[in-house]
């Protein structure tokens, strides 16, 4: 593939004069529309060492409103940012709706730097390609643009231009060590380049070969497809295709698993069991707590179920005996209007827990497929393809290493109407009560619909469901403490496994 590049192509001054300002005029007026029809851009600058892209986007920002662009830099993640999934540090620059984000470098040097200096095994390349693409993809689903590039350099004009940076005093600290292993190692480089152009150029996110031997003619080739993606980006806006509709459910279809269905309801603990069995689970825990911290295990475990289930008791159970510094109760409400601007998952990737700590999450990313779903916020196009999106968010996170808990906890109709009632007759518990909780309520066959049908799609080997009985409190609690116990057993036996192959 890059060796088909014609590298000899040039521009004349005059001509690259030219056509830089008209482009410049063209992307200033691209920018403004973005900006009022909340579309936002990424721009991804790849290529060799002095290929150019540091001028490239000088060249960009000195024409662009500073306002609506982001240049984001990117360095050797820092050690903080290891402890995470290697896109999360990626989702946090992601630009808002109406913004552009340019990425020099980007989520590409895990693919070929970090494997050409051995940080990144083999073996996990082509998961992590595919991490990458839904990574892009879903981004594009959500209405982003997305132009990639790579700057082609042939062998002689890199280590031309090394030398020249590296003979003038102003220039020579741009070149890193690195750079010079580039040159050195040029035909394994480009191997690693080619397979990755050709396992990420994808529909939704192409990349564009650019020939970047002459640097006038890689400028404007650069320019005019960041141009031409902006404008297809735009005009896609004005093409309306109607989502699917079907008609709304009210109970189950027959080929539709009723996963609550087989709960059973009537499991119980007495107060004297209940006592025993959660000190002891909360103690377990607790041990549990130092190994997670010693070899950096991230931990998430995610609550969802009925309005009044008892999700707050059983968080407040599982982290009662735990040591503060080492956990952190996050709770999601309706997004809000930063929220909003970005992908959904945005604010979840944001908010993941590092090595070594546990994550708690009251509601999450499941509102997409449940609420968002049952109440309209989310159109049936955007809810339907969220099980595709969560699957892979939820690959992504197990991939890197955590222990992933997700709890649906389950009463039935009438332990909800008598929790209500108490609440709505005790002063120090009607806070919890609103009128919202009561419309939940009367819609409790399209919920149930709802439920089914996201942990049929989402239950998967690497992060299952566990369905809690939750009409007896006490049992719902333990069961909790006890499946979050197993779960961080299980993944220090495979870190211990791992570690002794490796040796």
């Amino acid at each position: 593939m890059l060796d088909t590049l014609d590298l000899s192509l040039t521009l004349d001054k005059e001509t690259y004069k030219q056509e830089t300002e008209a482009l410049m005029r063209r992307l200033r007026s691209l920018q403004q529309a973005c900006w009022e029809k909340k579309l936002a851009n990424v721009i991804v600058l790849e290529g060799w060492a002095a290929a150019g892209k540091g001028a490239l986007v000088k060249k960009v920002v000195g024409y662009m409103d500073p306002r609506g662009f982001t240049v984001h830099p990117i360095w050797p993640p820092t050690p903080q940012e290891r402890t995470y999934p290697f896109l999360w540090r990626f989702w946090q620059k992601l630009p808002s709706s109406g913004s552009i984000g340019l990425f020099y470098h980007s989520w590409y040097t895990h693919v070929l730097e970090d494997r050409l200096f051995q940080r990144v095994p083999d073996a996990e390349i082509p998961r992590t390609m595919q991490h990458i693409n839904a990574f892009e993809r879903q981004l594009v689903d959500d209405g982003a643009a997305i132009a990639k590039f790579w700057i082609h350099l042939s062998k002689k004009e890199l280590k031309k231009r090394l030398k020249k940076y590296a003979a003038d005093p102003l220039d020579a600290w741009r070149v890193r060590s690195e750079d010079w292993k580039q040159a050195k190692n040029y035909d394994q480089y480009a191997t690693f380049a080619e397979e990755m152009l050709i396992q990420t150029s994808t529909g939704s996110a192409p990349w564009t070969l650019v020939e970047g031997n002459d640097k006038r003619w890689a400028r404007v080739k650069v320019l005019t497809k960041v141009a031409a993606v902006l404008t297809e980006a735009l005009d896609r806006q004005h093409i309306f295709v109607p989502a699917p509709s079907l008609p709304p459910q009210e109970k189950l279809e027959p080929t539709e698993p009723d996963f609550l269905g087989r709960v059973d309801l009537t499991q119980a603990l007495s107060p004297e069991d209940y006592k025993t069995q959660l000190k002891d689970a909360q103690v377990r825990l607790r041990q549990l707590q130092l190994s997670i911290y010693e070899h950096q295990i991230p931990v998430l475990a995610i609550f969802e179920g009925w309005d009044a289930a008892g999700k707050g008791g059983a968080i407040k159970r599982l982290t009662d005996n735990l040591d503060p510094r080492s956990y952190i109760v996050r709770t999601f409400a309706a997004p809000s209007d930063e929220e909003k601007a970005h992908h959904y998952l945005w604010r979840f990737w944001r908010r993941l827990p590092g090595g070594g700590k546990i994550g708690v999450f009251d509601r999450s990313w499941y509102g997409r497929v449940l609420v968002e779903r049952v109440e309209g916020f989310a159109t049936e196009t955007q809810w339907r393809r969220a099980y595709r999106e969560i699957n892979e968010f939820e690959a992504q996170l197990t991939d890197a290493g955590y222990v992933l808990v997700k709890f649906w906890l389950h009463i039935d109709s009438d332990e909800q109407l008598k929790r209500f009632q108490s609440r709505e007759s005790d002063p120090f518990k009607e806070y919890k009560l609103t009128d919202e909780d009561w419309r939940n309520r009367d819609q409790w066959s399209f919920y149930e619909v709802a439920v089914n049908q996201a942990i049929s799609r989402t239950h998967t080997p690497n992060a299952p469901w566990t369905a809690v009985a939750a009409n007896d409190k006490y049992y719902a609690r333990v069961k909790v403490i006890e499946t979050v116990t197993h779960a961080i057993e299980a993944q220090l036996k495979r870190h211990a496994r791992l570690n002794f192959q490796g040796e």
